[in-house]
C-alpha cells in the first residue's frame, strides 16, 4: 500500500450539519402533500426531528418523518420502527419514493432561488472542516452521500472550497455506497481508502462485503447517530470510532 491517504467522507453528518435545512425542507414539502398541516413548522418539531435524524438515510424520508411527528408519533417510537413506520405511511397514503425524491429536490431547488444565503446558513459546516477540505489533495479525495450533487457543490463553494465536481458521488448516480466505494478500490489499488460515515448501518454494510475488505472504516461519532449506535460501533474491531479533533488530523 501507498503512504497517499485516499479520503471517502459522508456529508450529511460529516461535513455539513444540515439536519435544520433537511427538516424544514421535508416540512415544507409535506404542506403541498397534506393540506391539514400549518405553514410555520411548530415549536419544538425541528428538536425531535434532529433526535430522528440518525435514522433518515435519503432526504425524502424527512417529508414522512415530519408527518408523523405532525401526526403525534414520538421521536423515540419513530426511532424504534422507523422502516415500519415509513412503509406504512407510504402505502397509506398512496405516495410513490420517486415523487417523494423530485418533489425534495424541487423545494430545495426554489428556496436555494429565492433565498440562497438562507439555505447556506442552515447547513453549516462542521467547525474546522472547511480549512481540511482546502487542505487536502482533493485528487485523493471523494465525497460519497445520499444528497444530490448540485446541493453539495452549492455548499462547499459557498464555504470557498473549489471542489471536483466528478469526486462527489450523489444520490443521482443511483448506486450504493458500497459500490461506490468498489469502484474506488479498483480505480486506486495502490492507496489505502478511509471512509469516514456517521451512520453505524452504512459501516455494517461495507464489513459485510468481501470487495471492502481493505477499506479502513471510522465511525465520525460528532454526527447523526444514537448513543447505541456508538456503543456499538465500539464493539467492532475493524472500526475506528474517531470525534471531529481527530478527523481533522487524519
Amino acid at each position: 500500500m501507498s503512504n497517499t491517504k485516499l479520503y471517502a467522507f459522508d456529508f450529511d453528518g460529516v461535513i455539513c450539519d444540515s439536519a435544520i435545512e433537511t427538516g424544514i425542507t421535508g416540512w415544507k414539502v409535506a404542506c403541498q402533500l397534506w393540506p391539514d398541516m400549518p405553514t410555520e413548522t411548530p415549536l419544538g418539531i425541528l428538536e425531535k426531528f434532529r433526535q430522528v435524524r440518525p435514522v433518515m438515510e435519503t432526504g425524502y424520508e424527512a417529508i414522512l418523518i415530519m408527518r408523523k411527528l405532525f401526526e403525534g408519533i414520538t421521536p423515540q417510537l419513530l426511532l424504534e420502527q422507523f422502516k415500519t413506520q415509513i412503509k406504512t405511511i407510504i402505502r397509506r397514503d398512496e405516495l410513490s419514493i420517486a415523487g417523494l425524491k423530485r418533489r425534495f429536490g424541487e423545494q430545495r431547488d426554489k428556496w436555494i432561488e429565492a433565498h440562497l444565503d438562507e439555505w447556506i446558513m442552515m447547513n453549516p459546516l462542521f467547525e474546522g472542516v472547511a480549512e481540511k477540505l482546502r487542505q487536502i489533495d482533493h485528487a485523493f479525495t471523494y465525497i460519497i452521500t445520499t444528497k444530490q450533487e448540485r446541493f453539495v457543490s452549492k455548499i462547499l463553494k459557498a464555504n470557498n472550497i473549489i471542489f471536483p465536481a466528478e469526486r462527489i458521488y450523489g444520490l443521482d448516480r443511483d448506486l450504493s455506497k458500497q459500490q461506490v466505494l468498489a469502484d474506488l478500490s479498483k480505480r486506486h489499488r495502490n492507496q489505502q481508502i478511509m471512509f469516514v460515515e456517521d451512520r453505524l448501518p452504512t459501516l455494517l454494510d461495507v464489513i459485510n462485503d468481501d470487495r471492502l475488505s481493505e477499506v479502513q472504516l471510522y465511525f465520525a461519532d460528532w454526527g447523526y447517530n444514537t448513543d447505541q449506535d456508538k456503543k456499538s460501533a465500539k464493539q467492532h474491531a475493524t472500526i475506528t470510532t474517531i470525534n471531529l479533533a481527530e478527523m481533522l488530523v487524519l
